[in-house]
C-alpha cells in the first residue's frame, strides 16, 4: 500500500501554529546542528522529505537554504508543491518527485542525506519496520531523521472525551490502535514502540516529543476568546513536550534520531 499524500496545516508561521511548532521547532534545531556539524553551514543540506505531499515542512526547510527533495505518490500534491516553492521563492531549491517508500531506491539514492523527513507515513504503509528501514539507508553517516506518526494514548482520550467509550476501549486493545470502521488513521504508536522501530533501523534516538497535547483538546473559544491564550498554549505544549509523562496522550509522537 502507497501512503497518502499529506496536505494540511503549514509551518510557514510556525511560532503561531500550535500543530507544528514544536516539530518545527526541534527540526530547525536539529538541521542547524547537522550543518554546524558538517561545517557546511553555508553550503545548506541536502534534505528527503519522505511522503511531503504539498510541502508542508519541505518548502520552510528550504527556506533555511537546504536543498529538499519531497517524495510522494501523489501528483496533484506535487503539483502544489512546485507552485507552493515558487511563491515562496525557493523553487530553485525544492524537488518532487513521485514515489513511496516501498520503491523509495527506484527515484532516489542511498546515503545521499543529511537528513529525512518522515512525517505522517508510517500509519499508513504496510511494513512500518521496512518503510523505516527505507528512510534510514537513505542517510548519510551521521544523518538525522525526523520521524512524526500518530500516537495512540491521544486517541483513546480523544474518544474518551468525546463520549465514545467503546471506540476508545477498541483503540486502546487493538494492536494498531485502531478504533473502528470510520478511524481514518489505519495505525498507532506508543512512544516506546517506535524508538523500538528506530533503534530496528539501526538508528540512535536522540529525542523523543510529545505534540498536540493540549491543542486537540481544548475547545477553539477558549483559545480565540481569550487574549494571549494562544500565545500560552503554545508555550505549555512546548513545555510538556519533552516530558515523557505526556507523551502517552499525545496527538502524535515525534522522534528525532541519527544513523551512526
Amino acid at each position: 500500500m502507497s501512503e497518502p499524500s499529506l496536505g494540511g496545516e503549514t509551518p510557514s508561521r510556525p511560532r503561531a501554529s500550535l500543530r507544528t511548532a514544536v516539530v518545527w521547532e526541534v527540526l530547525r534545531d536539529a538541521l542547524d546542528r547537522r550543518a554546524e556539524a558538517g561545517g557546511g553551514a553555508g553550503a545548506g543540506l541536502e534534505v528527503l522529505d519522505a511522503g511531503g505531499g504539498s510541502g508542508q515542512f519541505a518548502v520552510e526547510v528550504a527556506r533555511l537554504g537546504h536543498r529538499v527533495t519531497v517524495v510522494d505518490p501523489s501528483p496533484n500534491a506535487l503539483f502544489a508543491l512546485e507552485r507552493r516553492a515558487a511563491e515562496a521563492g525557493v523553487a530553485d531549491r525544492v524537488r518532487g518527485v513521485q514515489g513511496d517508500t516501498q520503491g523509495l531506491f527506484d527515484v532516489v539514492g542511498r546515503g545521499e542525506y543529511d537528513a529525512v523527513l518522515c512525517h505522517g507515513v508510517l500509519e499508513y504503509v504496510d511494513d512500518p519496520a521496512e518503510g523505516l528501514r527505507a528512510v534510514a539507508a537513505a542517510l548519510r553517516p551521521s544523518g538525522v531523521l525526523s520521524l512524526l506518526a500518530a500516537g495512540l494514548g491521544g486517541a483513546v482520550l480523544a474518544r474518551a472525551l468525546a463520549g465514545h467509550f467503546t471506540e476508545a476501549r477498541q483503540a486502546l486493545t487493538d494492536p494498531a490502535g485502531h478504533w473502528g470502521a470510520g478511524d481514518p488513521v489505519p495505525r498507532r504508536f506508543t512512544a516506546d514502540q517506535l524508538s523500538e522501530l528506530v533503534s530496528g533501523a539501526g538508528l540512535d534516538v536522540t529525542a523523543v516529543h510529545g505534540v498536540r497535547v493540549f491543542a486537540d483538546l481544548v475547545p477553539g473559544v477558549l483559545v480565540d476568546a481569550q487574549p494571549g491564550a494562544r500565545d500560552a498554549l503554545a508555550r505549555l505544549e512546548a513545555e510538556a513536550a519533552a516530558l515523557p509523562a505526556f507523551h502517552a496522550v499525545a496527538t502524535q509522537l515525534h522522534v528525532l534520531a541519527e544513523r551512526v
